[in-house]
């Protein structure tokens, strides 16, 4: 199926992108890989008249290490972070993450960026960013602002971006020493989305868990935190006992999208399932 009429634009700059989208407001998005928002595009689900391209801006590609964190501009794709030396050494889990994402080609246009802006409740980055406590810095017309992954996802496909806002770069900090994560995920064999997706980030000392950040993707209407899995985890031995238990708080609060796939219980289960993978695997990366 064919899209509707568009006129395409190729900012020069991100203030360029910016003045583009307060030009022509809702009836503008932000294009940079392409592979979230033209298919919504083709179905005609997505009728934006104006498109405005940030990829080939200079600056919003690369990955970095800057003052205890890696800093990632926008527009590097999934294939770059999958790649990436400092991120296998440094943060393993967004490596890993990124290479789980769709097929080669997906990887190779897909950008940081746009996974995050487009807010899929299936995509795998927003529960990976939610449990390191990355941070977004974004340029909108009053200048830049940082906004805390926590505050970003509002809902299906609903972020905390003003229809004028662009996302220049992604602040992901470095854990504490004694610490691990990892990310598991249950994919759709067609489209590789998570049907159910956990990130888990444990700090481990004196042989017990000291913090937990947990994520979870794809069951709900967006990625969360599952802090009944967290307040489980804290004080306790990350043995399989203890991990287990944790896990099967899985579900405390998660509100399941509808979903004609699979059935509701199965859904369920899959929380509690990859919860404990995730918690199992992060514990050993901290040492645990």
């Amino acid at each position: 199926m064919y899209p509707s009429p568009f006129e395409y634009h190729r900012a020069g700059s991100v203030q360029d992108a910016v003045a583009l989208l307060g030009k022509y407001g809702e009836d503008a998005k932000v294009i940079a890989g392409g592979h979230s928002l033209l298919p919504l595009m083709k179905l005609r689900l997505a009728q934006p008249k104006h498109l405005v391209d940030i990829r080939r801006i200079p600056g919003l590609n690369g990955i970095r290490e800057d003052r205890g964190a890696i800093v990632i501009g926008a527009a590097t794709p999934h294939a770059a972070l999958e790649a990436s030396a400092l991120l296998r050494q440094r943060l393993p889990i967004v490596s890993e993450a990124a290479g789980l994402i769709g097929d080669a080609q997906v990887r190779n246009m897909g950008t940081v960026g746009g996974s995050l802006a487009h807010a899929d409740p299936g995509a795998d980055l927003p529960a990976v960013m939610l449990a390191l406590g990355a941070e977004l810095s974004v340029l909108g017309p009053k200048g830049t602002r940082t906004v805390a992954v926590e505050d970003f996802f509002v809902d299906m496909m609903t972020t905390a971006l003003a229809p004028s806002d662009v996302i220049t770069e992604v602040r992901v900090p470095f854990p504490p020493s004694g610490s691990g994560a990892a990310y598991e995920k249950f994919p759709h064999p067609a489209s590789r989305y998570a049907l159910a997706g956990v990130a888990a980030l444990l700090t481990v000392a004196g042989g017990k868990v000291t913090a937990a950040r947990v994520a979870i993707t794809g069951l709900g209407t967006k990625a969360s935190r599952a802090k009944a899995v967290e307040a489980a985890a804290v004080g306790k031995a990350p043995d399989a006992a203890s991990l287990g238990a944790a896990a099967e708080r899985a579900n405390d609060g998660l509100k399941l999208r509808s979903d004609a796939q699979l059935p509701e219980p199965y859904r369920r289960s899959l929380a509690v399932t990859f919860t404990r993978r995730a918690l199992t695997a992060a514990a050993k990366r901290a040492g645990g």
